[in-house]
């Protein structure tokens, strides 16, 4: 039988590029290293083969060094090379891969003096969290500035603490707000005083920052004038709040109130009418005539279990989004935006 490797090399065939040979080198017109089958040498592209093929195997040195050459452009054979580049993009980039999520946020502070005297200097706090058990005169004070600022307090494990910072935190955490909430008292009676018909939205329980944002910046957008949060279980407003609300909440008063309930009746003896916004209502928003045109506070529940029966019993009007499809449920950023809609389609018609 005919040992293969005794048979005469195959000629190749005129229409086909030859095969590339272990050692050469390809360049293009510019002088650029490209790959045999991007050799053009119609282009201005060039070869060389006096170099030695690079050894294959585990065991074998490719001798890269050699064969790139000096990082200036130049190879040790004298043969001009693309110049070597550096990537520095990577390394100029900051890293946080090895850091903890809650140490890379500029919005917190820890330890019971630091936040007492941010309380003192009346600084805006988001919520404090409180290691469970920890007695002292300090943390007696943080509670009582807390609660008379209407800033929340939660008593939590250390591992929570633990869970928000590496640092010492000596029983004791707070996230700063990158707002300043306005009271609800001299908004409204300042837009009595200007002339201007109140068009508010209450938030009851909303949790997700993102949904906050986005209703932030429909209401916005709409010419709602204030949002009424609740001072216990609302979303915290943080960086990506304020990205989704694109700049919104920088604009768009947000008021933080302890009792949803007396907020309403403060409203109602304000001579504002409430109108809750839940899938419970028997009439639907568009199908019934009511005027949205005067002094108006929508309300909008969770995304949970919509509005708290407690606040739905005040409200003075009820209507649900009219829907035809199966699912029969949206998103409480896409329902507040019907319904503020509707409220800022009437009052352009009545202007």
């Amino acid at each position: 039988m005919e040992n293969p490797t005794d048979r005469p090399d195959r000629p190749e065939r005129p229409d086909r590029p030859a095969r590339p040979v272990a050692g050469r080198r390809f360049y293009d017109g510019a002088n650029r290293p490209v790959t045999p089958k991007q050799f053009r040498p119609d282009r201005g592209g060039s070869e060389f083969d006096d170099r030695p093929a690079r050894p294959r195997g585990r065991g074998g040195s490719d001798n890269r060094d050699e064969a790139a050459g000096d990082r200036t452009g130049r190879s040790d054979r004298g043969e001009s090379r693309p110049p070597y580049r550096e990537r520095s993009d990577s390394a100029d980039r900051p890293r946080y891969e090895n850091r903890p999520a809650a140490d890379r946020s500029i919005d917190m502070l820890f330890g019971l003096r630091p936040i007492l005297e941010a309380l003192s200097a009346g600084r805006t706090l988001e919520k404090i969290f409180l290691l469970r058990g920890t007695k002292n005169s300090l943390v007696s004070d943080i509670s009582t500035a807390a609660r008379a600022a209407g800033i929340p307090v939660q008593v939590v494990p250390g591992e929570k603490l633990d869970g928000l910072t590496r640092k010492n935190h000596q029983g004791a955490v707070a996230f700063v707000s990158p707002i300043d909430y306005a009271p609800l008292d001299g908004i409204v009676s300042g837009l009595f005083e200007e002339g201007k018909v109140p068009f508010l939205l209450l938030l009851d329980r909303i949790t997700d920052v993102r949904n906050f944002g986005a209703i932030a910046r429909t209401a916005e957008c709409l010419g709602v004038q204030a949002i009424v949060v609740p001072g216990r279980g609302a979303a915290q407003i943080n960086g990506d709040a304020l990205k989704t609300s694109a700049g919104a909440l920088n604009i768009l008063p947000v008021c933080r109130e302890n009792n949803l309930q007396e907020t309403i009746k403060f409203l109602q003896q304000s001579g504002v009418t409430v109108v809750a916004c839940t899938e419970k209502a028997d009439e639907a928003v568009g199908a019934t005539e009511v005027d949205f045109t005067g002094p108006v506070a929508v309300l909008m529940g969770s995304e949970e279990d919509g509005i708290s029966p407690e606040l739905l019993r005040l409200a003075d009007v009820k209507l649900k989004v009219p829907m035809a499809g199966q699912i029969q449920s949206l998103n409480v950023s896409v329902a507040a935006g019907i319904m503020l809609f509707e409220v800022a389609r009437q009052r352009v018609a009545n202007s």
